[in-house]
């Protein structure tokens, strides 16, 4: 599902956003860009080297601050995938019994996102809303 998602931000020209909870998993990210335990992190063909998405998780190299880094994100770790430009996207709520794997997003206003190849900034955190 995740991989349709990137695949229909890419063709349309948006930017595809993963949402990441870092606290308490095995996600490898740069850490000084981390706020509130999360990071958002561009995920487009321009901002991403040799992307890979398999059924344990998602790696690329991207560069922070002009410094390759190498990213390593597992799935139970991405809390929503969304298009930058319109917020349209889908978010991955922690299993519990009885739930779906995913539900739909309304669009999110204003989502601001840390590119890879920027100062961290102070950003509003991005809010998701679940529409059944």
């Amino acid at each position: 599902m995740a991989r349709a998602l990137w695949e229909w931000c890419s063709d349309n020209g948006l930017t595809p956003l993963i949402q990441v909870q870092v606290e308490g998993t095995q996600a490898r990210v740069p850490m000084e860009f981390v706020k509130d335990g999360q990071i958002v992190l561009n995920i487009s063909a321009t901002a991403t080297r040799n992307l890979t998405m398999n059924n344990a998780e998602i790696q690329f190299n991207a560069r922070f601050n002009g410094i390759s880094r190498e990213i390593s994100v597992p799935w139970s770790a991405v809390t929503g995938l969304y298009a930058r430009e319109t917020g349209e996207g889908m978010l991955f709520p922690e299993e519990e019994p009885g739930l779906e794997e995913s539900s739909l997003l309304s669009p999110l206003p204003d989502v601001e996102a840390a590119e890879p190849a920027t100062e961290p900034q102070k950003q509003r955190k991005p809010t998701l809303t679940v529409v059944k």
